[in-house]
């Protein structure tokens, strides 16, 4: 597959290579997008292409606005194969691709379905939902929920673009999604600072601990074709291996700060039911609850990393090319996603400890009023 995109590259760069000693330049087709809808099936059916059962249809579409033809007739899988849930009905929205061509031609085509209305819809759900169940906090993490995003879109990755190391932007960018989410879901009291110094503090030794496992396993942050393509053009300077560990950080964070908040509230409710309760008899109790909510966590850790890779996991199984199980395990591509998963699991297991002896200290101090 790397040779394959290699070789398409350099096919792509040949052109440009020739259009700069003629005066005669490519233009390519122009693209535009508009919303439309289908108002007649004009024909259906199914077809056979290597033996291997596709669908097609003749759609006649309406737009919604943009485009001077109101309606116009549009193949939906004469050139391409589509699935039957690829198929339209009548009614239904969809993305249409105007392509006009250098020579003023112009062709229609389907994009992609249109789902902005069921995503808004399937959001406003979820927020009432937390704000039913959770309340206050609720909304709180809602509004953490969104300035995460806002970090990563706005702060980490265009800075990585602009050439700065992946590592220390995402770092300082997880700190400030720390500070700002953790206060805002739980609001300001011990119990979140000792939780959000936990959570740093065992973020710090999972970058450690990622960067030993990197080394020691050889991973060249190369383990996706979207990594690989990263190596050509502009983002040719961009570390893959700062990436990679970016790619552990992010990942890593919420589950990391979802232990030691739940781990600090722990250990504080056990000094409030028995103010009697010494650093040494919190930290006991506390660890004990600790390993039950690890364990859970690192099972969801990995099945996220499962669940990310999955189509990996169907060709692993099918292996149509009969490659040896060893083969395929030490490639990149699947050993990426275990340096994750077990990078990942280690710093949720060293923050068990690491919150729960930190909350015993400051709370074994604490009157129960506090």
């Amino acid at each position: 597959m790397k040779k394959f995109l290699f070789i398409t590259i350099l096919f792509l760069a040949i052109p440009k290579l020739a259009l700069a000693q003629t005066p005669i330049q490519f233009q390519p087709p122009k693209q535009e997008f508009f919303k439309a809808q289908v108002v007649e099936i004009v024909a259906q059916g199914e077809k056979t292409i290597e033996g291997t059962k596709s669908y097609y249809q003749t759609l006649r579409v309406k737009f919604e606005g943009g485009v001077k033809e109101k309606f116009t007739v549009i193949e939906n899988g004469k050139d391409f194969q589509i699935t039957k849930d690829q198929l339209t009905k009548p009614g239904q929205e969809i993305v249409v691709a105007k392509t006009t061509n250098f020579n003023g031609s112009v062709t229609y085509s389907i994009y992609d379905m249109y789902r902005l209305n069921s995503i808004v819809a399937l959001a406003v759900i979820f927020f009432l939902l937390i704000l039913v169940i959770a309340g206050k906090k609720g909304f709180g993490s809602v509004l953490g929920m969104v300035i995460s995003l806002a970090v990563i879109t706005v702060f980490i990755i265009p800075n990585i673009l602009k050439g700065s190391d992946p590592l220390t932007i995402t770092l300082i960018g997880s700190i400030v999604i720390l500070l700002t989410t953790g206060f805002l879901a739980h609001g300001f009291s011990k119990k979140t600072t000792v939780a959000l110094i936990s959570t740093l503090i065992s973020l710090l030794l999972t970058i450690a601990f990622a960067q030993i496992a990197i080394s020691f396993a050889h991973i060249a942050g190369l383990g996706s074709e979207d990594a690989f393509a990263l190596q050509f053009g502009p983002t040719a300077l961009i570390s893959l291996k700062g990436l990679f560990l970016s790619g552990v950080i992010i990942g890593t964070l919420g589950a990391l700060n979802d232990i030691t908040t739940t781990q600090a509230a722990t250990v504080y409710e056990l000094k409030s039911a028995n103010p009697k309760f010494k650093l040494l008899d919190l930290f006991e109790k506390g660890i004990s609850v600790g390993k039950e909510h690890a364990a859970s966590l690192v099972n969801t850790l990995v099945l996220a990393y499962a669940g990310s890779a999955f189509a990996v996991f169907i060709f692993l199984i099918l292996n149509p090319a009969h490659i040896p199980y060893w083969v395929i395990i030490n490639n990149e591509t699947i050993s990426d996603e275990i340096v994750k998963a077990i990078a990942g699991s280690a710093g949720l297991l060293l923050s068990v400890p690491i919150v729960t002896f930190i909350a015993a200290y400051v709370f074994a101090k604490m009157k129960v009023s506090e």
